[in-house]
């Protein structure tokens, strides 16, 4: 089944929803090893470039997924989940939106200060905003890092709550997510 229904997600959900949290965790690690390179690391030039390219190419998935959301039903919550714990999901999930699109609109800023567009895997570039404020590199550069730092804390407390439905409460909270039905 391609689109959701309300007892389960469809794969283009599930597609979306893997490939966003793989590559977030990808990029962390990525963006965490790579601001220590120095400029005579092989890597110097190239991990950027990966970092860059693959966070365009997230942006562009995570506006279709937010696209995809508001066209497509969500199915219903778990029947044994508590208000308190729907509410908690939905703002989590809201939390998780706002942080990765601020974190890749930061991540734009602090690449294109200087006026120079990104070059997507060579395939394509997108153009540069240029300083549209004083400092702008390194405000930027400041509320990407505290940002991804957030994201990732609430991904893994995304998660950790995922394993805890399956392994403690044996609900099918994570295996919706791999395309089980809620019943």
């Amino acid at each position: 089944m391609l689109t959701n229904s309300l007892s389960r997600y469809g794969i283009i959900s599930i597609i979306f929803h893997w490939l966003v949290a793989v590559s977030v965790f990808i990029m962390f690690t990525l963006g965490y090893w790579m601001v220590d390179l120095t400029y005579y690391s092989s890597w110097y030039r190239l991990a950027p470039w990966w970092h860059k390219s693959i966070g365009v190419l997230l942006f562009a998935v995570v506006m279709l997924r937010l696209l995809w959301k508001t066209f497509n039903i969500t199915p219903l919550p778990v029947s044994t989940h508590s208000l308190l714990e729907q509410r908690l999901a939905r703002l989590a999930h809201l939390l998780l939106y706002l942080l990765l699109v601020a974190v890749m609109l930061s991540g734009y800023l602090i690449s294109t200060a200087d006026g120079r567009a990104i070059a997507v895997f060579d395939w394509f570039s997108l153009p540069g905003a240029g300083e549209l404020f004083t400092g702008q590199a390194d405000i930027a550069g400041v509320f990407h890092q505290y940002l991804a730092y957030t994201l990732i804390g609430l991904s893994l407390l995304h998660t950790a709550a995922a394993l805890k439905h399956h392994f403690i409460d044996k609900d099918v909270t994570l295996k919706r997510m791999f395309g089980h039905s809620a019943r």
